[in-house]
């Protein structure tokens, strides 16, 4: 029994309202019927159009479909007898796609989906993949494609807009980097045509050198905005247009967009793809949606594609890419916001906030597998922990927003090369940086939502690695321990029984945890009285060196301030002397009391 004997049987008896969808059924046969014939490959389509016509549009468009089922299709395309078992093997055919996705937990939505690749050397003879292309991915050590760049390769080959969501360290970069290089073919002085955008500076860099890798010896320029200032000069009207590729991050591309005249010219981009797309879709001071307007915007060729690409995925996002993409196809790896398997998760009571510290120390006394991740909520935090264990004789570092951007570069580098094993973070590296072989990432503090919890452990246990997760968390994090403790009960690891059972927040609780922390007290070890009486001298200094410094203090003020600092000085000294000469006649009064006390009185006793 196949798939669609069982689903006629799970059917049976079903009613359609062709009152209701009866418009939206033609359209979909008529799709069907146009488009594509069971989602087979582009030959079988051959069926109802002339050979040599469809093989000139097929080399047109750089694809060429040599697989051996296909040919058996071909060839029994020209013999009506053979009716029969050409729909036979179509029927095998689109069986062995179905398992291959099934295999692979490949779920897609969309029609005309193009079938999925096993192997890269498909892509050379089915796509005509550049050889140096394929030669840098074996010298890498990829032999064959992950779930997620099977589906979508060829969609994005088909020129397909479409919204991919899969787990982290599954390899989306490579699979948006490969067919933009192969659909680009070869480099062109017609300025940009393929458009990455990122969230952080490090997430640009990193997309960065992974093009700069599979494009070796191919020729494609490919650039990344390190400083505005010079963008503008370089990427300019009057430039020469010898680029092909651009990383960036949002803010500084609209820098250059709203120069008068624009800066960077973006009307003969091809292929627009947005990088950790709900991150970008965010609302507030962390989000880009109005710089992500002014960009499509930018990208004003009529043969423009979008892709989107995430590790979660968001309701707005996916409502957004529906109302605006052309023909929109979604890929989804395994089930929708749910953490690696391959991360070993455990949740950790610690009571208070003084008691992770403790728990901490204990993680590191007892011995770990350097390099370590640690998450906290925010920037003051960050330096707080790092001013605590860099006493503890460990090689730690810190790296946050306010860090110049060459001190980031060099924390990621040496954090990178092993001189630092471990790392304190905000959310900054929480999204898409592929850290080699972090074996232990830690949550310090608690994440403000199941999708932040993702993002964070996904620095560990990547391409197939295993590694360990470990969430501090006290009484205040209860209100949001249920959704975490979700998410780790569908990954396959231990939780206890009554986290599942804490009654669900309502979402605009939710969403105001999501948007402003619990506020947490200080990591510190000092003992309070040391604190305020540090702070006391702290501002005692500060009011001194205002006072000195403050302006408009005319002559005749200062005088008379001084004169008055002089009387009072004056008054203190005559008191301090006047106390002096009492205690002295004190003492005095006291050596002639103890000396007359000691003569013998004039009293006698008989005996």
């Amino acid at each position: 029994m196949d798939a669609f004997d069982l689903f006629r049987k799970l059917g049976a008896g079903a009613k359609f309202d062709f009152k209701r969808f009866g418009q939206d059924a033609a359209q979909e046969v008529y799709n069907e019927a146009v488009h594509s014939r069971d989602s087979l490959p582009f030959a079988v389509f051959c069926l109802t159009v002339d050979d040599g016509r469809l093989q000139k549009e097929m080399q047109g468009n750089g694809i060429t479909w040599t697989s051996s089922l296909d040919r058996m299709i071909q060839n029994l395309q020209g013999d009506e007898k053979d009716k029969s078992s050409l729909k036979r093997l179509k029927h095998l055919h689109q069986e062995k796609v179905n398992r291959i996705r099934s295999q692979h937990r490949i779920n897609v939505h969309g029609c005309d989906v193009p079938d999925p690749v096993c192997t890269f050397e498909e892509l050379q003879s089915e796509y005509r993949l550049n050889p140096h292309i394929l030669q840098n991915l074996k010298d890498a050590g990829l032999n064959s494609p992950t779930p997620i760049q099977m589906q979508a390769i060829p969609l994005m080959m088909h020129d397909r807009e479409l919204l991919a969501c899969a787990p982290t360290g599954s390899g989306k970069t490579l699979a948006f980097c490969l067919p933009l290089l192969t659909r680009l073919q070869q480099p062109a002085n017609l300025g940009f045509r393929a458009v990455i955008i990122s969230p952080t500076r490090e997430l640009a860099s990193q997309t960065y050198r992974e093009l700069l890798r599979l494009s070796d010896g191919v020729g494609f320029r490919v650039h990344i905005i390190d400083k505005a200032s010079l963008a503008a000069k370089k990427y300019g009207p009057q430039s020469n247009k010898k680029y092909d590729i651009l990383v960036s991050t949002p803010n500084r591309l609209i820098f250059l967009l709203k120069q008068d005249p624009p800066a960077i010219d973006l009307s003969s981009v091809e292929w627009l793809v947005v990088d950790e797309s709900d991150k970008l879709f965010e609302d507030g001071k962390t989000g880009f949606r109005e710089q992500l307007a002014t960009i499509f915007l930018a990208c004003s060729g009529a043969k423009v594609r979008r892709a989107f690409f995430s590790a979660t995925c968001t309701p707005d996002v996916e409502q957004w890419c529906r109302l605006n993409l052309d023909n929109l196809v979604s890929v989804n790896i395994g089930h929708r916001n749910t953490a690696v398997e391959t991360v070993e998760q455990q949740l950790l009571f610690v009571g208070t906030e003084n008691g992770k510290l403790v728990a901490m120390r204990d993680i590191i006394k007892k011995g770990f597998l350097p390099p370590m991740l640690v998450f906290v909520q925010s920037i003051e935090r960050a330096r707080e922990l790092f001013h605590e264990l860099v006493y503890e004789g460990i090689n730690v570092d810190v790296i946050h927003a306010d860090r110049t951007q060459q001190q980031r570069d060099n924390v990621v580098n040496s954090f990178r090369s092993g001189k630092i094993w471990v790392l304190i973070c905000t959310a900054l590296l929480a999204r898409g940086i592929d850290f080699k072989g972090v074996n232990l990432v830690l949550n310090y503090d608690f994440p403000t939502s199941a999708v932040e919890y993702i993002h964070r452990i996904g620095r560990t246990g990547r391409a197939g690695h295993q590694g360990k997760a470990i969430t501090f968390f006290t009484e205040n994090d209860k209100p949001l321990l249920r959704s975490i403790a979700n998410v780790i009960k569908q990954a396959g690891c231990p939780v206890p029984d009554y986290m599942i059972g804490f009654k669900k927040i309502h979402s605009k609780v939710k969403r105001r945890l999501e948007r402003r922390p619990p506020k947490r007290s200080t990591i510190c070890t000092t003992p309070r009285y040391l604190m305020k009486k540090k702070g006391k001298e702290q501002n005692k200094g500060k009011k001194q060196a205002s006072g000195r410094d403050q302006k408009g203090d005319s002559g005749p003020q200062k005088a008379a301030q001084q004169q008055k600092g002089e009387k009072k000085t004056t008054a203190q000294k005559v008191k301090k002397n006047n106390r002096t000469r009492k205690e002295g006649e004190a003492v005095k009064h006291k050596k002639v009391s103890q000396k007359v006390a000691s003569k013998p009185s004039g009293v006698k006793f008989k005996k």
